[in-house]
């Protein structure tokens, strides 16, 4: 089972998703239509607490860990990500292998006055670091739709590899087919990341 867990950084704290975020959750979300063009979030009580409920439903299965991204200097909860598909690879009796052997880190998205700022590059350090260091992770993938360029730039900058192109992947935020672009981060990768990523967040 995979056992919720608190993240915590400088600059932002991930929760274990609950049913008490809801109305903040809405409240982030309220302002994003342009920034959420390639993301389907929720926008009413009720599709908001249906998304609180279906991501506590994939945790207690064991498939996810959903979080609440809040703010640190004022507690503000400001958006959402979670891990999803973990993979436990079918190692012979006896073989040493303890851990999850991939994940994806998605679902992921921020209220307007979080973009560009700290809080992104945070939470995926703070998530890299828990599936490579705790849970002894090979693999870390992310996948987002093929037009969001503002996405896949932001992957790469972190030091993510891009794999290509899966076509007719997943239902798009405009309920098309969507092309989605794969990027990863492996093991062997992941001390360069890490160190990517804490310069990043060393800077003023």
């Amino acid at each position: 089972m995979i056992e919720p867990v608190v993240l915590s950084g400088r600059h932002v704290r991930l929760e274990p998703l609950e049913r008490r975020h809801v109305a903040a959750l809405l409240a982030a979300a309220a302002a994003g239509s342009e920034l959420f063009r390639w993301t389907t979030i929720p926008r009413t009580q009720e599709e908001m607490a249906q998304y609180v409920e279906t991501a506590r439903q994939w945790q207690a299965e064991g498939s996810a860990l959903a979080f609440a991204t809040v703010r640190k200097a004022d507690a503000a909860v400001i958006g959402s990500t979670r891990f999803f598909l973990f993979e436990r690879w079918a190692w012979p009796n006896g073989h040493e292998r303890r851990g999850i052997d991939g994940c994806e880190i998605g679902y992921t998205w921020l209220a307007p006055q979080a973009i560009r700022t700290a809080a992104n590059t945070e939470a995926k350090y703070l998530m890299l670091r828990h599936a490579f260091e705790a849970w002894n992770a090979l693999r870390v993938c992310f996948h987002t739709d093929a037009r969001n360029e503002r996405s896949r730039a932001a992957l790469a900058r972190i030091g993510a590899q891009f794999e290509g192109i899966l076509r007719a992947h997943r239902l798009s935020s405009d309920l098309k087919p969507r092309d989605s672009a794969r990027f990863s981060v492996l093991d062997a990768e992941w001390p360069a990341v890490k160190r990517r990523l804490e310069e990043f967040l060393a800077r003023p």
